[in-house]
């Protein structure tokens, strides 16, 4: 008979940017709870912190409270994804480190340049840092077409990687020199199945627009999406702004899309992309070569004899 006693299965940790209460939060949390093969531990912002990229609270302190969520072990924190996945595996707020991290499911996909702003990716980064086994999920939402019910579908789309991945940390043999960013196409009950891809070049052309207060500064994308044919462009009318405070607006003019075979691609042909990355930001060759022989006349022309 099969032991499924806590102390054997696998811990599970989950974060994500969207907040606590997400929807995409909640339906992995249900997936993985009802599998009955996870310990669940959940550690997530108290609000949503979309798009703060890999920011931390460093100068004071975080707060933490319990949150009700059933199956779990849980709690609010009042900080980013980052702070989240932080505190989540260093034994100060759990009593033991997680096999597996995490971060999403996102309401947006994450792929691209836009990698580097997310929140979700951020979540699973920092897991990284600290040498725990991550992942970051997220679902292409596309406003009239995608329902919550998707979320779902994103998290057991998900399960045979998650499980995947539990064997390969119990059997001490998981490639622990990346963790894994997945994305999951707006008709995620018709995927064509699992990709391999690498991170492209794809990101939104943004501009600014003076508006009026800082309460209509604040309706903000909420989410890092591609889904560029639904932006409705506003005229706003600045004149009436204070002279001594102004305000500006983000918005999106469009994007730019690669055709390569890149996340993006792969995502919007209607496959599931799994992303291997790693915590640094290196520069292509061709730039490093560029500056290899660039500098070398820098320091000449600013050498003492030169001045």
């Amino acid at each position: 008979m099969e032991n499924n006693s806590d102390d054997q299965k696998a811990t599970i940790l989950i974060t994500n940017d969207d907040g606590i209460d997400a929807p995409g939060l909640c339906s992995l949390v249900r997936v993985l709870v009802s599998a009955n093969r996870f310990n669940v531990l959940v550690c997530a912002p108290d609000s949503e912190k979309s798009a703060v990229s890999h920011s931390i609270t460093y100068r004071h302190p975080i707060s933490a409270r319990r949150a009700d969520i059933e199956g779990t072990l849980a709690y609010a924190v009042c900080g980013t994804p980052a702070d989240c996945a932080s505190v989540g595996v260093s034994k100060a707020l759990f009593p033991s480190i997680p096999d597996l991290v995490l971060s999403g499911i996102n309401m947006g996909s994450n792929c691209g340049y836009h990698i580097q702003y997310s929140g979700t990716v951020a979540g699973a980064r920092e897991a990284f840092f600290f040498g725990v086994p991550s992942v970051s999920i997220s679902y292409d939402w596309v406003g009239g077409k995608s329902t919550v019910q998707d979320y779902t579908l994103a998290a057991e789309a998900c399960m045979p990687i998650i499980s995947a991945l539990i064997v390969e940390i119990k059997n001490k043999t998981y490639h622990s020199g990346c963790f894994l960013n997945i994305d999951l196409p707006t008709n995620v009950a018709n995927h064509k199945g699992y990709k391999l891809t690498q991170q492209g070049k794809s990101i939104f052309k943004m501009g600014w627009r003076q508006v009026h207060s800082g309460m209509e500064a604040r309706k903000m994308l909420s989410t890092m999406t591609m889904d560029t044919n639904s932006i409705v462009e506003t005229e706003v009318d600045g004149s009436n702004a204070s002279e001594e405070q102004m305000w500006f607006r983000r918005e999106v003019r469009g994007a730019q899309v690669e055709e390569e075979d890149s996340d993006h691609k792969f995502l919007q042909e209607g496959y599931i992309t799994v992303t291997p990355l790693g915590a640094l930001s290196r520069a292509e060759i061709s730039s490093t070569e560029y500056f290899k022989n660039w500098l070398p006349g820098v320091i000449d022309h600013t050498s003492p004899s030169a001045l």
